[in-house]
C-alpha cells in the first residue's frame, strides 16, 4: 500500500492543474473551480485514501455534519493576497484627518541609507517613486522589505512634527 501512494502522489505531482481537475471530477463525482495545486493534489490524495481504507463511520459523520451546521466552511482555496500598492488609496471617512499628517501636497522628506525618500501626501494616499500607496507603512514596506510601522518610520509625532 505504502508503495502505491508513493506513486500516486509521484504521478499527481507531474500533472498540469487541468489533469488535476479533471482527476478531481472522477475521484470526486464533481467539478471544481480551484486552481492551486497543491490544494488539489492534497484533496485528491484524500479521497484516494478513504475510498482504499474506507471512510468515516455513520456515528462519526453525524458528529461532524453536527459540528459543521454553524460553521463557516471555504469550499475553495484563499485567493492570493494583492500587492498593497495594486489596491489604490482607500477612500478616507468624510470629515476625517490624521493629526499627524501634514495637510495633502506636502512632501515627508525621509533620509534612509544615505538616500532622501520623499513621499507626497495625497488627499487619500501617499506618493512614492511614482506610485500610489494606501498607507505610510505601505511606502515603508516599500522601501524596507519589511513590515514596520509608516508613521515610526518617517518619524512622525502626535501633531505631524517630527517626534
Amino acid at each position: 500500500m505504502e508503495g502505491t501512494i508513493a506513486q500516486e502522489v509521484a504521478a499527481l505531482r507531474g500533472q498540469t492543474v487541468a489533469e488535476l481537475r479533471e482527476r478531481y471530477a472522477r475521484v470526486f463525482g464533481e467539478l471544481t473551480r480551484a486552481g492551486h495545486r497543491e490544494w488539489l493534489i492534497k484533496r485528491i490524495l484524500w479521497r484516494l485514501q478513504a475510498l482504499a481504507e474506507g471512510d468515516l463511520s455513520e456515528r462519526a459523520r453525524r458528529r461532524a455534519q453536527e459540528l459543521a451546521n454553524d460553521a463557516d466552511l471555504r469550499l475553495l482555496p484563499a485567493r492570493a493576497a494583492r500587492n498593497c500598492a495594486e489596491r489604490g488609496p482607500l477612500p478616507a471617512p468624510a470629515g476625517y484627518a490624521d493629526s499627524r499628517l501634514p495637510p495633502p501636497g506636502h512632501m515627508l522628506v525621509r533620509f534612509y541609507r544615505g538616500q532622501a525618500l520623499e513621499v507626497q501626501v495625497l488627499p487619500r494616499g501617499f506618493e512614492f517613486d511614482g506610485r500610489t500607496y494606501r498607507s505610510l507603512s505601505a511606502v515603508a514596506k516599500a522601501i524596507t522589505g519589511s513590515h514596520c510601522n509608516g508613521y515610526l518610520f518617517f518619524r512622525l509625532g502626535k501633531h505631524g512634527g517630527a517626534s
